[in-house]
Protein backbone atom coordinates (compact mmCIF):
# COMPACT_ATOMS: atom_id res chain seq x y z
CA UNK A 1 0.00 0.00 0.00
CA UNK A 2 2.58 2.39 -1.31
CA UNK A 3 5.46 1.60 1.76
CA UNK A 4 8.36 3.33 -0.11
CA UNK A 5 7.83 5.95 2.25
CA UNK A 6 5.57 9.57 2.01
CA UNK A 7 6.79 12.13 -0.59
CA UNK A 8 7.96 15.86 0.62
CA UNK A 9 4.51 17.43 0.55
CA UNK A 10 4.42 20.45 -1.69
CA UNK A 11 3.85 22.44 1.04
CA UNK A 12 7.24 22.40 2.57
CA UNK A 13 8.49 22.26 -1.41
CA UNK A 14 10.06 25.57 -1.27
CA UNK A 15 13.16 27.80 -3.42
CA UNK A 16 14.37 29.15 -0.05
CA UNK A 17 13.67 27.29 3.23
CA UNK A 18 14.27 30.71 4.77
CA UNK A 19 11.93 32.66 2.83
CA UNK A 20 8.45 32.11 4.59
CA UNK A 21 10.14 32.98 8.09
CA UNK A 22 11.63 35.93 6.15
CA UNK A 23 8.07 36.88 5.29
CA UNK A 24 6.36 36.06 8.36
CA UNK A 25 9.09 38.14 9.96
CA UNK A 26 8.38 41.27 8.04
CA UNK A 27 4.67 40.66 8.31
CA UNK A 28 5.11 40.60 12.05
CA UNK A 29 6.85 43.56 12.57
CA UNK A 30 3.98 45.44 10.52
CA UNK A 31 1.21 44.77 12.79
CA UNK A 32 3.38 45.54 15.87
CA UNK A 33 3.30 48.93 14.48
CA UNK A 34 0.85 52.02 15.91
CA UNK A 35 -0.95 52.27 12.41
CA UNK A 36 -2.34 49.32 10.87
CA UNK A 37 -0.84 48.17 7.85
CA UNK A 38 -2.43 49.37 4.49
CA UNK A 39 -3.44 46.51 2.15
CA UNK A 40 -0.92 47.82 -0.51
CA UNK A 41 1.84 47.54 2.39
CA UNK A 42 1.17 44.02 3.06
CA UNK A 43 0.99 43.35 -0.98
CA UNK A 44 4.58 44.86 -1.33
CA UNK A 45 5.75 42.50 1.43
CA UNK A 46 4.48 39.28 0.04
CA UNK A 47 5.98 40.76 -4.00
CA UNK A 48 7.69 38.08 -5.37
CA UNK A 49 6.69 35.63 -2.75
CA UNK A 50 4.89 32.06 -3.94
CA UNK A 51 1.86 30.50 -2.47
CA UNK A 52 3.32 27.62 -0.59
CA UNK A 53 5.62 30.31 1.02
CA UNK A 54 1.97 33.37 1.63
CA UNK A 55 0.50 30.08 3.01
CA UNK A 56 3.53 29.05 5.98
CA UNK A 57 4.04 32.16 6.75
CA UNK A 58 0.29 33.45 7.57
CA UNK A 59 0.36 30.49 9.56
CA UNK A 60 2.74 32.11 11.60
CA UNK A 61 0.28 34.94 12.54
CA UNK A 62 -2.23 35.41 14.64
CA UNK A 63 -5.85 35.07 13.26
CA UNK A 64 -7.24 37.96 12.62
CA UNK A 65 -3.24 39.21 11.57
CA UNK A 66 -3.71 36.00 8.48
CA UNK A 67 -7.24 36.85 7.52
CA UNK A 68 -6.05 40.32 7.10
CA UNK A 69 -3.29 40.15 5.15
CA UNK A 70 -5.32 37.10 3.18
CA UNK A 71 -7.43 39.84 2.01
CA UNK A 72 -4.41 41.52 0.14
CA UNK A 73 -3.00 38.85 -1.77
CA UNK A 74 -3.43 38.87 -5.21
CA UNK A 75 -6.50 36.89 -6.54
CA UNK A 76 -4.07 35.07 -8.88
CA UNK A 77 -2.72 33.43 -6.10
CA UNK A 78 -5.40 33.76 -3.27
CA UNK A 79 -6.91 30.08 -4.16
CA UNK A 80 -3.75 28.02 -3.49
CA UNK A 81 -2.62 29.81 -0.56
CA UNK A 82 -6.51 29.45 0.68
CA UNK A 83 -6.20 25.54 -0.39
CA UNK A 84 -2.63 24.83 1.28
CA UNK A 85 -3.66 27.17 4.77
CA UNK A 86 -4.74 24.80 7.72
CA UNK A 87 -8.86 24.22 8.53
CA UNK A 88 -8.69 26.89 11.44
CA UNK A 89 -7.32 30.15 9.61
CA UNK A 90 -9.30 28.68 6.04
CA UNK A 91 -12.45 28.86 8.10
CA UNK A 92 -11.58 32.17 9.77
CA UNK A 93 -10.55 33.56 6.13
CA UNK A 94 -14.17 32.17 4.59
CA UNK A 95 -15.58 33.67 7.56
CA UNK A 96 -14.47 37.19 6.72
CA UNK A 97 -14.25 36.77 2.85
CA UNK A 98 -17.37 38.46 0.37
CA UNK A 99 -20.05 35.71 -0.38
CA UNK A 100 -19.51 36.33 -4.40
CA UNK A 101 -15.45 36.51 -4.00
CA UNK A 102 -15.44 33.04 -1.82
CA UNK A 103 -17.26 31.42 -4.45
CA UNK A 104 -14.50 32.93 -7.12
CA UNK A 105 -11.70 31.08 -5.18
CA UNK A 106 -13.38 27.78 -4.44
CA UNK A 107 -14.24 27.82 -8.48
CA UNK A 108 -10.45 28.27 -9.09
CA UNK A 109 -9.51 25.27 -6.52
CA UNK A 110 -8.44 22.07 -7.77
CA UNK A 111 -11.91 19.68 -6.14
CA UNK A 112 -10.09 17.89 -3.12
CA UNK A 113 -8.39 21.14 -2.44
CA UNK A 114 -12.26 22.92 -2.73
CA UNK A 115 -14.26 20.38 -0.99
CA UNK A 116 -11.54 20.48 2.25
CA UNK A 117 -12.09 23.57 2.79
CA UNK A 118 -15.48 24.30 2.22
CA UNK A 119 -16.25 21.41 5.14
CA UNK A 120 -13.78 23.25 7.38
CA UNK A 121 -15.90 26.32 7.01
CA UNK A 122 -19.30 27.30 9.03
CA UNK A 123 -22.71 25.67 7.98
CA UNK A 124 -23.57 29.55 7.23
CA UNK A 125 -20.63 29.75 4.91
CA UNK A 126 -21.25 26.13 3.34
CA UNK A 127 -24.60 27.50 2.75
CA UNK A 128 -23.75 30.34 0.82
CA UNK A 129 -21.07 29.21 -0.88
CA UNK A 130 -22.41 25.97 -2.29
CA UNK A 131 -26.03 27.56 -2.78
CA UNK A 132 -27.08 28.74 -6.78
CA UNK A 133 -25.14 25.80 -7.80
CA UNK A 134 -22.26 27.37 -8.97
CA UNK A 135 -19.78 25.28 -7.41
CA UNK A 136 -19.56 21.80 -9.53
CA UNK A 137 -21.14 19.08 -8.04
CA UNK A 138 -17.88 16.89 -7.48
CA UNK A 139 -17.34 19.47 -4.78
CA UNK A 140 -20.80 19.59 -3.83
CA UNK A 141 -20.93 15.98 -3.36
CA UNK A 142 -17.25 15.47 -1.42
CA UNK A 143 -18.92 18.29 0.62
CA UNK A 144 -21.62 16.61 1.66
CA UNK A 145 -20.29 13.47 2.36
CA UNK A 146 -17.68 15.18 4.78
CA UNK A 147 -19.84 17.00 6.61
CA UNK A 148 -22.00 14.05 7.54
CA UNK A 149 -19.32 13.61 10.45
CA UNK A 150 -18.05 15.82 13.16
CA UNK A 151 -15.53 17.61 13.23
CA UNK A 152 -11.97 16.21 13.69
CA UNK A 153 -12.90 13.14 12.75
CA UNK A 154 -11.38 11.07 10.07
CA UNK A 155 -14.47 11.55 7.94
CA UNK A 156 -14.12 15.64 8.00
CA UNK A 157 -10.78 14.96 5.53
CA UNK A 158 -11.44 12.27 3.55
CA UNK A 159 -12.42 12.41 0.05
CA UNK A 160 -14.57 11.04 -2.31
CA UNK A 161 -12.55 11.47 -5.05
CA UNK A 162 -9.71 8.29 -6.01
CA UNK A 163 -9.38 6.18 -8.42
CA UNK A 164 -10.89 2.76 -8.48
CA UNK A 165 -11.20 -0.60 -10.56
CA UNK A 166 -12.38 -4.16 -10.20
CA UNK A 167 -10.11 -7.08 -9.93
CA UNK A 168 -10.68 -9.11 -12.66
CA UNK A 169 -9.62 -5.59 -14.76
CA UNK A 170 -5.79 -5.70 -15.57
CA UNK A 171 -2.74 -3.93 -15.03
CA UNK A 172 -2.27 -2.01 -18.14
CA UNK A 173 -6.06 -0.69 -18.22
CA UNK A 174 -5.21 0.73 -14.20
CA UNK A 175 -2.20 2.17 -15.84
CA UNK A 176 -4.20 3.62 -18.47
CA UNK A 177 -6.81 4.90 -16.25
CA UNK A 178 -4.12 6.65 -14.70
CA UNK A 179 -3.03 8.10 -18.07
CA UNK A 180 -6.46 10.00 -18.80
CA UNK A 181 -6.67 11.40 -14.88
CA UNK A 182 -6.53 14.96 -15.01
CA UNK A 183 -3.97 16.51 -14.27
CA UNK A 184 -5.23 19.19 -12.78
CA UNK A 185 -7.10 17.57 -9.70
CA UNK A 186 -5.26 16.09 -7.13
CA UNK A 187 -5.83 12.31 -6.73
CA UNK A 188 -4.41 9.93 -4.27
CA UNK A 189 -1.68 7.76 -5.82
CA UNK A 190 -2.92 4.67 -4.34
CA UNK A 191 -6.02 2.53 -6.84
CA UNK A 192 -8.24 0.96 -4.93
CA UNK A 193 -9.74 -2.65 -5.76
CA UNK A 194 -13.09 -2.84 -5.22
CA UNK A 195 -16.78 -4.21 -5.49
CA UNK A 196 -19.78 -2.28 -6.25
CA UNK A 197 -23.03 -3.07 -5.78
CA UNK A 198 -25.39 -0.58 -8.07
CA UNK A 199 -28.43 -1.44 -6.33
CA UNK A 200 -27.40 -0.54 -3.09
CA UNK A 201 -25.15 2.11 -4.05
CA UNK A 202 -22.18 0.01 -2.24
CA UNK A 203 -18.61 -0.16 -3.03
CA UNK A 204 -16.91 -3.25 -0.67
CA UNK A 205 -13.43 -2.83 -0.69
CA UNK A 206 -11.48 -5.70 -1.87
CA UNK A 207 -7.52 -4.26 -1.93
CA UNK A 208 -5.21 -1.60 -3.29
CA UNK A 209 -2.56 -1.06 -5.30
CA UNK A 210 -0.12 1.81 -5.76
CA UNK A 211 1.20 3.13 -9.00
CA UNK A 212 4.52 1.92 -8.64
CA UNK A 213 3.91 -1.65 -8.30
CA UNK A 214 1.87 -1.17 -11.42
CA UNK A 215 4.48 0.55 -13.18
CA UNK A 216 6.95 -2.64 -11.95
CA UNK A 217 4.38 -5.81 -12.64
CA UNK A 218 2.97 -7.27 -16.26
CA UNK A 219 0.23 -5.37 -17.58
CA UNK A 220 -1.34 -8.34 -18.53
CA UNK A 221 -1.54 -9.69 -15.06
CA UNK A 222 -5.08 -8.93 -13.31
CA UNK A 223 -5.37 -6.61 -10.48
CA UNK A 224 -6.14 -9.17 -8.32
CA UNK A 225 -3.11 -10.68 -8.45
CA UNK A 226 -1.13 -7.73 -8.21
CA UNK A 227 -3.05 -5.61 -5.29
CA UNK A 228 -2.47 -5.75 -1.54
CA UNK A 229 -5.27 -7.93 0.34
CA UNK A 230 -4.29 -6.96 3.83
CA UNK A 231 -5.17 -3.60 3.68
CA UNK A 232 -5.63 -0.97 7.19
CA UNK A 233 -8.30 0.89 7.39
CA UNK A 234 -10.19 3.73 9.61
CA UNK A 235 -13.74 4.21 10.68
CA UNK A 236 -14.96 7.56 9.56
CA UNK A 237 -16.46 8.32 13.35
CA UNK A 238 -12.74 7.73 14.62
CA UNK A 239 -10.08 10.48 15.45
CA UNK A 240 -8.10 12.04 12.95
CA UNK A 241 -5.31 11.46 15.47
CA UNK A 242 -5.86 8.13 15.34
CA UNK A 243 -5.92 8.05 11.40
CA UNK A 244 -1.89 10.18 11.62
CA UNK A 245 -0.78 7.65 14.06
CA UNK A 246 -2.29 5.26 11.13
CA UNK A 247 -0.22 6.84 9.06
CA UNK A 248 2.53 7.53 10.59
CA UNK A 249 3.27 3.59 11.63
CA UNK A 250 2.50 2.26 7.75
CA UNK A 251 3.90 5.48 5.99
CA UNK A 252 0.90 4.97 3.22
CA UNK A 253 0.17 7.11 0.37
CA UNK A 254 -3.57 6.86 1.69
CA UNK A 255 -5.52 5.38 3.83
CA UNK A 256 -8.91 4.12 3.34
CA UNK A 257 -11.97 5.12 5.62
CA UNK A 258 -14.67 2.04 5.83
CA UNK A 259 -17.73 1.98 7.67
CA UNK A 260 -19.31 -1.03 9.34
CA UNK A 261 -19.96 -3.21 6.75
CA UNK A 262 -16.30 -2.22 5.34
CA UNK A 263 -17.86 -0.56 2.38
CA UNK A 264 -15.23 2.11 1.68
CA UNK A 265 -16.73 5.52 2.22
CA UNK A 266 -13.96 7.39 1.25
CA UNK A 267 -10.05 7.96 1.44
CA UNK A 268 -7.57 9.96 3.31
CA UNK A 269 -4.48 11.38 1.39
CA UNK A 270 -0.86 11.83 3.58
CA UNK A 271 -0.94 15.70 2.64
CA UNK A 272 -4.61 16.16 3.60
CA UNK A 273 -4.05 15.06 6.92
CA UNK A 274 -0.66 16.34 7.71
CA UNK A 275 -1.79 19.73 6.94
CA UNK A 276 -4.49 19.51 9.05
CA UNK A 277 -1.92 18.00 12.03
CA UNK A 278 0.54 20.25 11.12
CA UNK A 279 -2.38 23.18 12.15
CA UNK A 280 -3.20 21.53 15.57
CA UNK A 281 0.67 20.91 16.03
CA UNK A 282 0.85 24.85 15.86
CA UNK A 283 -2.34 25.44 17.86
CA UNK A 284 -0.64 23.22 20.67
CA UNK A 285 2.88 24.48 20.82
CA UNK A 286 1.35 28.15 21.04
CA UNK A 287 -0.26 27.39 24.02
CA UNK A 288 2.73 25.46 25.39
CA UNK A 289 4.81 28.46 24.95
CA UNK A 290 2.48 31.45 26.24
CA UNK A 291 0.96 32.50 23.08
CA UNK A 292 -2.15 33.85 25.45
CA UNK A 293 0.56 35.35 27.67
CA UNK A 294 1.70 37.49 24.90
CA UNK A 295 -1.23 38.61 23.82
CA UNK A 296 -2.04 39.66 27.73
CA UNK A 297 1.40 41.38 27.97
CA UNK A 298 0.01 43.74 25.05
CA UNK A 299 -2.75 45.13 27.39
CA UNK A 300 -3.04 47.83 29.55
CA UNK A 301 -2.96 46.83 33.14
CA UNK A 302 -6.83 48.21 32.74
CA UNK A 303 -7.27 46.42 30.15
CA UNK A 304 -6.07 42.94 31.61
CA UNK A 305 -7.94 43.41 34.47
CA UNK A 306 -11.09 43.50 32.90
CA UNK A 307 -10.56 39.96 31.36
CA UNK A 308 -9.87 38.21 34.71
CA UNK A 309 -11.84 39.93 37.14
CA UNK A 310 -15.49 38.80 35.59
CA UNK A 311 -14.13 35.14 36.65
CA UNK A 312 -12.59 35.73 40.30
CA UNK A 313 -16.20 37.82 40.60
CA UNK A 314 -18.10 34.66 39.81
CA UNK A 315 -15.86 32.18 41.86
CA UNK A 316 -16.65 35.01 44.63
CA UNK A 317 -20.11 34.58 44.38
CA UNK A 318 -20.23 30.84 44.24
CA UNK A 319 -17.62 30.77 47.33
CA UNK A 320 -20.10 33.08 49.17
CA UNK A 321 -22.61 30.51 49.39
CA UNK A 322 -19.75 27.60 50.64
CA UNK A 323 -20.17 29.95 53.11
CA UNK A 324 -23.76 29.95 53.90
CA UNK A 325 -23.41 26.05 54.08
CA UNK A 326 -21.09 26.64 56.56
CA UNK A 327 -22.57 29.13 58.05
CA UNK A 328 -26.03 26.92 58.28
CA UNK A 329 -23.89 24.43 60.67
CA UNK A 330 -22.48 27.38 63.32
CA UNK A 331 -24.05 24.69 65.65
CA UNK A 332 -21.79 21.68 65.12
CA UNK A 333 -18.92 23.30 64.53
CA UNK A 334 -19.06 25.42 67.79
CA UNK A 335 -19.59 21.91 69.54
CA UNK A 336 -16.72 20.04 67.96
CA UNK A 337 -14.06 22.80 67.63
CA UNK A 338 -12.00 19.94 65.97
CA UNK A 339 -14.24 19.36 62.61
CA UNK A 340 -12.55 23.28 61.45
CA UNK A 341 -9.10 22.35 61.64
CA UNK A 342 -10.17 19.01 58.72
CA UNK A 343 -11.67 21.74 56.55
CA UNK A 344 -8.69 23.68 55.19
CA UNK A 345 -7.45 19.65 54.46
CA UNK A 346 -10.29 18.71 52.84
CA UNK A 347 -10.87 21.57 50.80
CA UNK A 348 -6.96 21.18 49.84
CA UNK A 349 -7.19 17.78 48.69
CA UNK A 350 -10.43 17.59 46.75
CA UNK A 351 -9.14 20.80 45.19
CA UNK A 352 -6.27 19.00 44.13
CA UNK A 353 -8.09 15.97 42.62
CA UNK A 354 -10.67 18.29 40.62
CA UNK A 355 -7.79 20.41 38.72
CA UNK A 356 -5.99 17.58 37.96
CA UNK A 357 -9.35 16.18 36.58
CA UNK A 358 -9.74 19.48 35.02
CA UNK A 359 -6.34 19.64 33.02
CA UNK A 360 -6.91 15.94 31.97
CA UNK A 361 -10.14 16.72 30.63
CA UNK A 362 -9.34 19.96 28.76
CA UNK A 363 -6.44 17.99 27.29
CA UNK A 364 -8.41 15.10 26.07
CA UNK A 365 -11.34 17.82 25.10
CA UNK A 366 -8.77 19.70 22.61
CA UNK A 367 -7.15 16.59 21.04
CA UNK A 368 -10.78 14.05 20.82
CA UNK A 369 -13.56 14.25 19.09
CA UNK A 370 -16.57 15.65 20.68
CA UNK A 371 -19.40 13.52 21.42
CA UNK A 372 -21.69 11.56 23.95
CA UNK A 373 -19.94 8.75 23.52
CA UNK A 374 -16.70 10.03 24.45
CA UNK A 375 -17.84 12.18 27.05
CA UNK A 376 -19.88 9.23 28.88
CA UNK A 377 -16.32 7.45 28.86
CA UNK A 378 -14.62 9.63 30.21
CA UNK A 379 -16.78 10.72 33.34
CA UNK A 380 -17.31 7.12 33.98
CA UNK A 381 -13.31 6.56 33.67
CA UNK A 382 -12.18 9.98 35.84
CA UNK A 383 -15.06 8.77 38.41
CA UNK A 384 -13.52 5.84 38.86
CA UNK A 385 -10.09 6.97 39.66
CA UNK A 386 -11.75 9.62 42.26
CA UNK A 387 -13.34 6.59 43.89
CA UNK A 388 -9.96 4.51 44.04
CA UNK A 389 -8.38 7.58 45.02
CA UNK A 390 -11.28 8.86 47.27
CA UNK A 391 -10.81 5.49 49.60
CA UNK A 392 -7.46 5.76 50.05
CA UNK A 393 -7.34 9.17 51.35
CA UNK A 394 -10.55 8.92 52.81
CA UNK A 395 -9.23 5.72 54.60
CA UNK A 396 -5.93 7.59 55.68
CA UNK A 397 -7.31 11.24 56.61
CA UNK A 398 -9.86 8.85 58.70
CA UNK A 399 -7.29 7.06 60.63
CA UNK A 400 -5.55 10.55 61.58
CA UNK A 401 -8.94 12.22 62.76
CA UNK A 402 -9.47 9.00 64.49
CA UNK A 403 -6.25 9.06 66.51
CA UNK A 404 -6.74 12.86 67.05
CA UNK A 405 -10.17 12.68 68.66
CA UNK A 406 -9.41 9.52 70.12
CA UNK A 407 -12.80 8.80 68.99
CA UNK A 408 -13.60 6.03 66.24
CA UNK A 409 -16.57 7.73 64.76
CA UNK A 410 -15.00 11.32 64.48
CA UNK A 411 -12.44 9.35 61.67
CA UNK A 412 -15.28 7.92 59.98
CA UNK A 413 -17.04 11.01 59.36
CA UNK A 414 -13.73 12.43 58.40
CA UNK A 415 -13.01 9.97 56.45
CA UNK A 416 -16.58 9.62 54.57
CA UNK A 417 -16.53 13.32 53.96
CA UNK A 418 -13.48 13.16 52.07
CA UNK A 419 -13.87 10.92 50.01
CA UNK A 420 -17.72 12.10 49.10
CA UNK A 421 -16.21 15.96 48.16
CA UNK A 422 -12.69 13.78 46.23
CA UNK A 423 -15.62 11.69 43.81
CA UNK A 424 -17.23 15.42 43.52
CA UNK A 425 -14.43 16.94 42.79
CA UNK A 426 -13.52 14.75 40.14
CA UNK A 427 -16.83 14.40 38.69
CA UNK A 428 -16.91 18.42 38.27
CA UNK A 429 -13.28 18.31 36.90
CA UNK A 430 -14.41 16.29 34.36
CA UNK A 431 -17.84 17.85 33.58
CA UNK A 432 -17.16 21.53 33.55
CA UNK A 433 -14.58 21.45 30.95
CA UNK A 434 -16.64 19.69 28.51
CA UNK A 435 -19.63 21.66 29.31
CA UNK A 436 -16.79 25.20 28.94
CA UNK A 437 -15.97 23.58 25.85
CA UNK A 438 -20.05 23.14 24.10
CA UNK A 439 -20.63 26.54 25.47
CA UNK A 440 -17.84 28.40 23.51
CA UNK A 441 -15.77 29.73 26.57
CA UNK A 442 -12.13 27.95 27.23
CA UNK A 443 -12.22 25.67 29.37
CA UNK A 444 -8.27 26.21 30.55
CA UNK A 445 -9.52 29.35 31.81
CA UNK A 446 -13.26 28.80 33.48
CA UNK A 447 -12.65 24.84 34.67
CA UNK A 448 -10.64 26.17 37.62
CA UNK A 449 -12.69 28.72 39.53
CA UNK A 450 -16.01 26.55 38.71
CA UNK A 451 -14.43 23.82 39.51
CA UNK A 452 -13.20 24.47 43.28
CA UNK A 453 -15.94 26.70 44.02
CA UNK A 454 -18.64 23.51 43.45
CA UNK A 455 -16.51 21.59 45.20
CA UNK A 456 -16.36 23.47 47.88
CA UNK A 457 -20.06 23.80 48.24
CA UNK A 458 -20.58 20.36 48.06
CA UNK A 459 -17.86 18.69 49.81
CA UNK A 460 -18.41 21.40 52.98
CA UNK A 461 -22.28 20.60 52.66
CA UNK A 462 -21.50 16.70 52.67
CA UNK A 463 -18.52 17.45 55.47
CA UNK A 464 -20.97 18.97 58.31
CA UNK A 465 -24.25 17.25 57.57
CA UNK A 466 -22.21 13.78 58.15
CA UNK A 467 -21.16 15.51 61.42
CA UNK A 468 -24.42 17.11 62.29
CA UNK A 469 -26.25 13.26 61.51
CA UNK A 470 -23.43 11.53 63.76
CA UNK A 471 -23.13 14.08 66.33
CA UNK A 472 -24.48 11.73 69.06
CA UNK A 473 -21.38 9.71 68.18
CA UNK A 474 -18.32 12.16 67.74
CA UNK A 475 -19.35 14.22 71.16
Amino acid sequence: MGNSGIPLLKLFIMKNNHEWKELSGRLQSSFRKKEPPTQSHLLELMKNCDAQNIALAIEELETEQAVTVFKAIPPKIAPNVLALTGPEVSKKILKDLDGDYAKQLIKKMKPKDAASVVAAATDKEQKQILKKGRISKKIVADVAKRVEYQNNSAGRIMTSQYLHLSKDKKVKEALQLVHHTNAKEKIPEDIFIVEQDQKNKTVTMLGVVSIRELLISDPEMKLEEVMEKKVISIRPEDSQIDAAALLSKYRFQTLPVVDKNHHLVGVIPVDELLKIMMARLRSVYSKAVGTDAQKMAKLSSFQEAKLRVPWLLVTMTIELIAGLVIHRYDAILQKVILLASFMPVISAISGNVGLQAAAITVRAVDAKIPGGQHILKSVSREMATSLFMAIACGIVLGTVGAIWAKHVPFGLVIGGALMCSMITAGLMGTIIPMLSKKLGFDPATTAGPFETSLQDIVGFGVFLWLATTFQHWIT
